[in-house]
């Protein structure tokens, strides 16, 4: 129950959204039940497809163009084009078409109605802002017009237009303070021949300086346009031309810039807070000496492999030792049919050979 009052909640502020946006296809509907308005958004059918048009065009205009080169029959091209749109806008996958064509899940439909409302919302909202500041500037515009075309200002303005004298240069403004410095001291006017002079300097400081500043702007925008280049050779999304794909929406830059920025603030929060302390320690020295690492190595297996050796020939001893004492100890039938032992048997062995040894020599 709880799962269905959300999808239903979800559905009402979808559909009152829409109202409020003036979006022609709910216009006349008037429905109240939210199992009515969950299945308008939900269920797969031409209303919704249209609704889902007519948002996705609003967020992009240039998309009413191609939806309009879309024939009614080709419902499989329309439904690849919706999809593309909401992959570009980060909201869904490439090849999740279910959603557009409303066979996923009632609440992942509503989420991502919602999501790309939200956008068109944004977008109204940050026009409206700068309709109103335009206006206002306007007005400010058109009383600055109106104060400069005034009477009272025509000659300022004349005199702006044909200047009587440019800034005097440096060789001729210390001719003119010691031409007029008796005449100044006899005047009283010193100062204000001085304050001339020096205004004239600061303003030609002020142009050089304008010239450098401008220089220094202009190659920081060359730099800016070839590093600018270099992303975008970078970038494989935005170089693809083909007839299926289109330039890469703003709104879907303005999404990513976003999501980036939260991402940005989030890592320096765990940097800061976490990371930073180990990122600051001193790595560690390693050696240059890796003979000694490698003689070890050796050593180690050979001194593995004697050991190996050992543990065999131990087996094999105990193994002897066992074999051994069963030979001497059961007794075994010989010749006569006497019981004799192994040391007997040995006995009679080497009697036999010192008597073969001795008829051999003989």
């Amino acid at each position: 129950m709880a799962g269905n009052s959300k999808e239903h909640q979800l559905s009402l502020r979808v559909y009152n959204t829409l109202q409020s946006l003036g979006c022609p296809l709910v216009d006349g509907l008037y429905l109240r039940e939210a199992d009515s308005v969950q299945e308008l958004l939900c269920t797969p059918s031409f209303h919704r497809t249209d609704i889902l048009k007519w948002i996705c065009a609003s967020i992009c205009p240039s998309l009413k163009e191609k939806f309009s080169t879309i024939k009614s029959t080709h419902n499989e091209d329309l439904i690849q084009e919706l999809t593309r749109f909401g992959y570009e806008m980060m909201l869904c996958k490439a090849n999740d078409k279910d959603l557009i064509k409303g066979l996923a899940p009632p609440l992942r439909q509503l989420v991502f109605l919602e999501q790309l409302l939200m956008v068109i919302q944004a977008d109204s909202s940050l026009c409206s802002g700068q309709n109103t500041s335009s206006g206002d500037e306007g007005v400010k515009n058109n009383d600055l017009l109106e104060e400069l075309i005034a009477q009272d200002h025509l000659p300022d303005l004349y005199m702006l237009l044909d200047p009587a004298c440019n800034p005097w240069p440096a060789h001729i403004r210390e001719h003119l303070i010691r031409t007029h410095s008796a005449y100044s001291k006899n005047n009283g006017n010193h100062s204000k021949f001085s304050d001339i002079v020096s205004r004239s300097d600061q303003d030609s400081r002020l142009v050089s300086h304008g010239e450098e500043s401008l220089t220094e702007a202009v190659a920081l925008l060359k730099s800016t346009q070839s590093t600018l280049d270099e992303l975008h050779k970078e970038c494989e999304f935005l170089q693809s031309h083909s007839s299926g794909s289109a330039v890469l929406s703003p709104c879907a830059l303005k999404l990513a810039i976003s999501d980036m920025s939260q991402l940005m603030t989030a890592f320096g929060h765990i940097y800061n807070t976490d990371f930073k302390g180990y990122c600051q320690r001193a790595p560690p020295t390693l050696s240059s000496e890796t003979t000694v690492f490698q003689s070890v190595h050796q050593l180690l297996h050979t001194c593995n492999t004697e050991l190996e050796a050992v543990k065999q020939l131990s087996e094999t001893s105990t193994s002897l030792t066992h074999t051994l004492q069963q030979l001497q100890t059961d007794r075994r039938y010989w010749s006569k049919g006497e019981k004799h032992t192994l040391p007997k048997q040995l006995e009679e062995l080497k009697n036999r050979y010192m008597a073969f040894l001795s008829l051999h020599q003989s």
